[in-house]
C-alpha cells in the first residue's frame, strides 16, 4: 500500500512538474493570435504580462515601412526618368508626323522677319510687330490647348481653378503683348515671358502629355525665343527704316 500510494504520488506530480515548467518558462510566441492558440491547446493558464522579448518580437512595422519607402522610392524614381524622358530629343522620333510638320512650319512667321532684316541690316519695325502678334497669337493658343486638355471625361488634368485659372493667363499675357504696339521691344519681351511660362505649364504643371509633345515644345519655345531676341538686337544695331511697298502707275 505504502508503495502504490507513493508511486500514484510520483505518478501525479510528474505532470505538475511538467506545468510548472510551462509557466515559469518564458513565452516565444510572437503574436497574441499564436499565444491564444498554444494556451487553448495546452489548456496552460496564460500569464497576464509577455515577458520583454515577446513584446518586442510582436512589433513588426518595420518590415511594413521598409516596403513603403522601397514602393515610393521606385515610383519616385519612375517620376524622375519620365521627366528627364521629357527633356530628350530622342522622343521627338516617336512623334506623328503631322504634329511635327505643323509645329515646325510654325517656326516660319518667327525666322522670317528677323531673316528678312538680317538680310537687309536694318531694322523694320512693321516686321517686328508682325512678328510680336504672332507670337502673342501662338501665347494664346497654347493656353487654349491646355483648357482643352484639361475639358475632357478621364483626363489627368481636372477642370479645377488651377487647372483652368492658368490656361487663362497665356491670354492674358498676349493681350498685354498686343496693347504695346508704340513699343516694340515690351511686345517682344511680354511675349517671350508668355512663352517661358506656357512652356513651365506644360512641362512641369500639367501631366499627362507624351514626351514627344514635350520635347517638341521645348524646342520650338527656345527657337521661337531666339528669334525674338535676334529681332531686338537687329533694333539696337541696325538703323530703323520703313518699309514702302513700291507700286507702278
Amino acid at each position: 500500500m505504502m508503495s502504490f500510494a507513493s508511486g500514484r504520488r510520483l505518478v501525479l506530480e510528474l505532470p505538475v512538474w511538467r506545468c510548472l515548467q510551462k509557466i515559469t518558462r518564458a513565452p516565444r510566441y510572437t503574436t497574441k493570435a499564436q499565444l491564444l492558440f498554444h494556451s487553448q491547446a495546452s489548456s496552460v493558464p496564460v500569464p497576464s504580462r509577455l515577458s520583454p522579448t515577446s513584446r518586442l518580437s510582436s512589433i513588426r512595422p518595420v518590415s511594413w515601412h521598409a516596403s513603403r519607402l522601397c514602393h515610393s522610392d521606385s515610383h519616385g524614381t519612375g517620376e524622375r526618368s519620365q521627366s528627364k524622358e521629357g527633356f530628350s530629343l530622342k522622343a521627338l522620333t516617336q512623334a506623328p508626323k503631322p504634329a511635327l510638320y505643323l509645329g515646325f512650319s510654325g517656326l516660319i512667321p518667327f525666322l522670317s522677319a528677323p531673316a528678312l532684316m538680317a538680310a537687309t541690316q536694318s531694322f523694320y519695325p512693321e516686321f517686328a510687330f508682325a512678328q510680336v502678334v504672332y507670337g502673342a497669337s501662338i501665347v494664346s493658343f497654347l493656353g487654349g490647348a491646355r483648357w482643352g486638355f484639361a475639358l475632357p471625361a478621364g483626363s489627368p488634368a481636372q477642370p479645377d481653378w488651377m487647372n483652368l485659372g492658368n490656361s487663362v493667363v497665356p491670354s492674358l499675357v498676349a493681350w498685354l503683348a498686343l496693347l504695346c504696339r508704340d513699343n516694340i521691344t515690351e511686345g517682344a519681351l511680354v511675349v517671350i515671358m508668355g512663352l517661358g511660362l506656357s512652356l513651365h505649364y506644360d512641362l512641369t504643371l500639367l501631366p499627362g502629355y507624351p514626351a514627344w509633345f514635350k520635347a517638341m515644345r521645348t524646342v520650338l519655345t527656345l527657337v521661337a525665343t531666339f528669334s525674338l531676341v535676334t529681332t531686338l538686337m537687329i533694333k539696337k544695331y541696325c538703323p530703323e527704316k520703313k518699309f514702302e511697298l513700291h507700286q507702278n502707275d
